[in-house]
């Protein structure tokens, strides 16, 4: 494998044939960021089901499984440098890719695997608890960055998180080297952010609440924050580049009145975004537990 190569990335979510949500957000920002992808669906629907009645047409879990049989038997299995998965329709399909991204690992040490659990929000869970448990169980002890909403992390914890200390402690315990906590509690009034926990580091980047914000960022920002590390940014500058990216579409799509993220007409802000976010550095929960 050629390491000055694009690097080339799985990406397995859903897919809706309008919007910008699940992979049609993940694959675009990858592809804008220089990455090939190979994308494959969980689900297929017409647009979000916050936009009304949506036919839901899942991938049956043995060809959902042989696909994935077919990539890592095929000739583009090496040159695989990440994996991404989002939202699964079925515990078989979170299954499925749990031995896929075992296998792809053995062929390549250095494959990053990002484990976006979406499974729910502040309404509760979306998805089968089986569908949730699988997700928790089989794939997050893979990942290498996890990408949890608040509420997501508060279900895999098994508590409400209703501060930053909580969730810095429930990310520890989660396991990944990397977790970024989107929809953190923010220190500044008015304002929401990411919070970002490493070996190392404990990070919040904040920015401003933005109302009627348009479904589809967790997604954004996952898929941004990977390609950040995969090209060598420091934690802080993923995390910060990331946020600010993701700020600037959602303003942008809110003043425009959009009930979607406009990707293709923001996607320069994915590289260079000219936001402002409020950094901040806080206590790692590991260095408060040995003070």
């Amino acid at each position: 494998m050629d390491n000055d190569a694009p690097a080339e990335i799985v990406a397995i979510s859903s897919q809706v044939v309008r919007g910008s949500v699940g992979n049609r957000a993940v694959v675009f920002s990858l592809e804008a960021m220089g990455h090939p992808v190979l994308s494959l669906p969980t689900v297929i629907l017409p647009w979000h089901p916050g936009h009304g009645p949506s036919t839901r047409i899942p991938l049956p879990d043995d060809g959902f499984a042989n696909i994935l049989d077919d990539i890592v038997a095929s000739q583009y299995a090496g040159a695989v440098r990440a994996v991404i998965t989002g939202y699964f329709a079925t515990p078989g399909q979170a299954q499925a890719a749990a031995i896929f991204i075992s296998r792809l690992k053995a062929l390549n040490p250095g494959l990053l695997y990002l484990c976006d659990p979406v499974m729910g929000d502040d309404g509760g869970l979306y998805v089968s608890s089986a569908t949730a448990g699988a997700v928790r169980d089989q794939l997050l002890p893979l990942a290498d960055i996890a990408t949890p909403n608040r509420f997501e992390l508060g279900w895999l914890a098994g508590a409400p998180l209703d501060s930053n200390a909580q969730a810095l402690d429930a990310a520890l315990a989660l396991g990944p080297r990397r977790v970024l906590v989107t929809s953190a509690v923010a220190m500044m009034a008015g304002g929401t952010g990411n919070l970002l926990l490493t070996e190392r580091h404990a990070l919040l980047a904040e920015h401003r609440m933005v109302d009627n914000a348009p479904k589809g960022l967790g997604d954004l920002t996952a898929a941004l924050f990977l390609s950040r590390i995969i090209k060598g940014d420091s934690d802080e500058r993923a995390l910060q580049m990331a946020t600010a990216s993701v700020f600037e579409v959602l303003a942008r799509a809110v003043k425009r009145g959009s009930d979607e993220l406009m990707l293709a007409e923001d996607h320069h802000s994915f590289s260079t975004p000219m936001a402002m976010v409020q950094m901040r550095h806080l206590l790692h929960p590991s260095r408060k537990r040995t003070s």
